[in-house]
C-alpha cells in the first residue's frame, strides 16, 4: 500500500466528499430513476439530448450543474445503467465539494453514457478489498450471467457504511444481497458465484481540492495507476488490472 502525505486541510476535503459521495449515492436511490439498458434510457429531454448510442449529452447553454441537479430532482424522467449512475453521484458530489460556479468552469458538455466522464473527473484505483473505505466505488462480478441478458454480467457499486453498497437497479442492500441479485441471473445450472472484485476506484480529492482552491494541478501530479482500465462488455462496465 502507498501512503501520501496529506495536511490536515486535505484530509477535511476527502473526509467531506466521501461523505458527499454516500449522501449522492442514497440520493440517487431515492430520487425515481430507473435502471436501464442504453437501447432505454432516457432523459430530461429539456436539459438532455438522447445519442444514438443510448448516452445523454447536455444541451448548449445548459449549466452542469443545472443537469445534474436535475437528475436528483426530476428523477422519474431519466432511466440509465449502473456505470452512467457511479459517474453522476461522482458528479453531485464533486459539485458540493467544489462550488457551483467552480463546477461548472471546468466541467462542461457533459456526455453521460456508461463509465464516460469530464477530464476533470481524475480517479485513483486501489487493488486490494482492504484499501477499500467508504465513498468508493466498486465492482461486482458475474461471470456466469445469462448471455442474453448483458446488463446482469456485474453491478457497479457505491459503498456504503455499515456494510451496505448502493447499486443501481438494485438499491442499498449488503454485499450478500448484491451477489444473491446477480446469482438469480446466471446460466441455468451454473452453481459459480458472482464476487466482489479486488479493484475499487474513487476520485483524486487532491485534484478536485486544487480546483476548489483556484489552481489546477499539472497531469504529472496525478497519483493514477497505469496499470488498471475501465472496460465494458455489454451493458456493463467493470474495472479490472492489466497483466504486466
Amino acid at each position: 500500500m502507498a501512503y501520501y502525505y496529506q495536511s490536515p486541510e486535505a484530509v477535511r476535503f476527502e473526509r467531506s466528499m466521501r461523505e458527499g459521495i454516500m449522501e449522492a449515492a442514497v440520493a440517487l436511490n431515492a430520487s425515481g430513476a430507473d435502471f436501464s439498458t442504453y437501447e432505454e434510457s432516457r432523459g430530461n429531454m429539456q436539459l438532455w439530448s438522447r445519442t444514438n448510442n443510448g448516452g445523454l449529452l447536455l444541451k448548449k447553454g445548459v449549466p452542469a450543474s443545472v443537469g445534474i441537479e436535475d437528475i436528483f430532482r426530476n428523477g422519474h424522467l431519466y432511466a440509465f445503467e449502473c456505470g452512467t449512475a457511479m459517474v453522476i453521484v461522482l458528479y453531485k458530489a464533486t459539485l458540493g465539494a467544489i462550488g457551483e460556479n467552480t463546477f461548472n468552469m471546468y466541467f462542461k458538455d457533459l456526455f453521460l453514457w456508461d463509465w464516460h466522464y469530464d477530464s476533470n473527473l481524475r480517479v485513483i484505483f486501489t487493488h486490494s478489498k482492504y484499501e477499500t473505505l467508504p465513498g468508493d466505488i466498486v465492482y461486482f462480478k458475474n461471470p456466469d450471467h445469462a448471455p442474453e441478458k448483458q446488463e446482469w454480467q456485474g453491478e457497479n457499486a457505491v459503498m456504503l457504511r455499515d456494510g451496505l453498497y448502493y447499486g443501481h437497479g438494485i438499491g442499498i442492500t449488503t454485499a450478500e444481497g448484491i451477489i444473491t441479485s446477480l446469482n438469480q441471473e446466471r446460466v441455468p445450472g451454473s452453481v459459480t458465484s458472482a464476487y466482489l472484485i479486488n479493484d475499487a476506484l474513487h476520485p483524486d480529492f487532491e485534484y478536485l481540492r486544487s480546483l476548489s482552491l483556484g489552481r489546477e494541478l499539472p497531469v504529472m501530479e496525478q497519483r493514477r495507476s497505469e496499470s488498471t482500465i475501465f472496460s465494458r462488455i455489454g451493458g456493463t462496465s467493470y474495472i479490472h488490472k492489466l497483466k504486466r
